[in-house]
């Protein structure tokens, strides 16, 4: 049995307790599915945390409907499992989900949903992570659960929090993209603060990511995220919006002041007759919010190393799905992420074998 002094482990069983044998992941999205696809494939044992009702909760329930994939969809699958070849070149949002549907089917991962991590903390004296989560799975009244575990996988990503900026009398308007807008008879204006790298979603008949990889084969990373890399902005794939901008019928325009009813004064003191907002303004990591460790990860919920090497810390720490290339890099990542772990775990299962192996024997030789 486990003991400690001090206030750090004074409430250690205080709440249920659940110790793991194997990796704790940390979002059910297509990282967090992939690492643990990668993991079934190497007989490692995991739990599997999801704060929504469902996998890939961004996709089902935060995106709009006519969203597509920008990249073919060989380009977004997950390790070990390709799309159908049914599908379009690129998938609709609706063809990716049953996607990753499958992909859950296929693997037998059963995440635990409604389950929301509140902490994930090394604890230095047992060499194990304590991973603090509040449960609403099987009740409405919440249960407080701790995951004990020697490996954390954090497969949040990037994108799991709405970034919601503050402006004066934002509040009079309802939250409900300018391409859609405009084709559907509207008159948009898009709010650009900063230059904006815009690539096309094809050249020549050809992927433009397809064109870059080729690149990659001939060209040094550097050289190739250069050219499609501009300040250290990811670039944005144009399917037409472009051109409407050009044609002005939608119009870009700089920052925002303040809103009022029915109105919304710019930086440049112009005033607009609006109908609606449409806060396009994305989303960011959580990881500060919940994982207490400030070695691995950025105060903006990145990690400190770039890719190819950002996906491994220390004392057990894993992360997928930081990369900023997209489906393919979190693909990368999983699969070093499950084959570095499954090697842990089975040099640590053999040690424990052969530890129990010598105290039956110690046993047998004082009878």
């Amino acid at each position: 049995m486990f003991q400690a002094s001090g206030p750090d482990h004074d409430d250690f069983f205080a709440h249920r307790c659940i110790l793991v044998n194997g990796p704790v992941i940390v979002g059910a999205g297509p990282s967090g599915l992939a690492v643990g696809a990668g993991l079934k494939g190497q007989g490692v044992p995991f739990v599997m945390l999801e704060r929504a009702d469902c996998i890939a909760s961004l996709w089902q329930n935060r995106t709009y409907d006519r969203l597509k994939l920008h990249l073919p969809k060989q380009f977004c699958q997950l390790p070990n499992f390709p799309f159908p070849e049914e599908f379009p070149e690129y998938p609709t949002k609706y063809q990716f989900i049953s996607y990753l549907e499958s992909y859950a089917k296929q693997f037998n991962i059963k995440p635990h949903f409604n389950e929301t991590v509140q902490s994930a903390k090394y604890d230095e004296i047992f060499g194990l992570w304590r991973v603090k989560t509040i449960s609403t799975s099987s009740s409405d009244i919440p249960c407080q659960v701790e995951y004990i575990c020697k490996w954390l996988v954090v497969a949040t990503g990037e994108n799991a929090e709405k970034v919601l900026p503050e402006f004066e009398g934002l509040q009079d308007f309802g939250m409900e993209v300018s391409l859609d807008l405009c084709n559907h008879n509207a008159s948009p204006s898009m709010v650009v603060r900063s230059s904006v790298h815009v690539l096309p979603r094809e050249v020549l008949g050809r992927s433009t990511f397809e064109l870059a990889a080729t690149m990659m084969k001939r060209l040094p990373l550097w050289m190739v995220d250069k050219l499609k890399d501009t300040q250290g902005k990811t670039p944005v794939l144009d399917i037409g919006a472009l051109e409407k901008i050009r044609s002005g019928k939608i119009k870009v325009v700089p920052g925002i002041k303040r809103f009022s009813s029915g109105k919304v004064e710019l930086v440049n003191s112009e005033i607009l007759e609006i109908d609606s907002v449409i806060l396009a303004t994305g989303y960011r990591s959580n990881v500060p919010s919940w994982l207490k460790e400030n070695e691995f990860f950025t105060e903006d919920g990145i990690p400190k190393n770039p890719f190819p090497n950002g996906w491994k810390g220390n004392a057990g720490l894993y992360a997928v799905g930081f990369t900023r290339r997209g489906l393919s890099g979190a693909s990368l990542d999983a699969m070093s992420v499950a084959l570095d772990i499954a090697k842990s775990w089975k040099e640590d299962t053999m040690q424990k074998k052969k530890t129990v192996a010598a105290r039956h024997r110690r046993c047998i030789s004082h009878f």
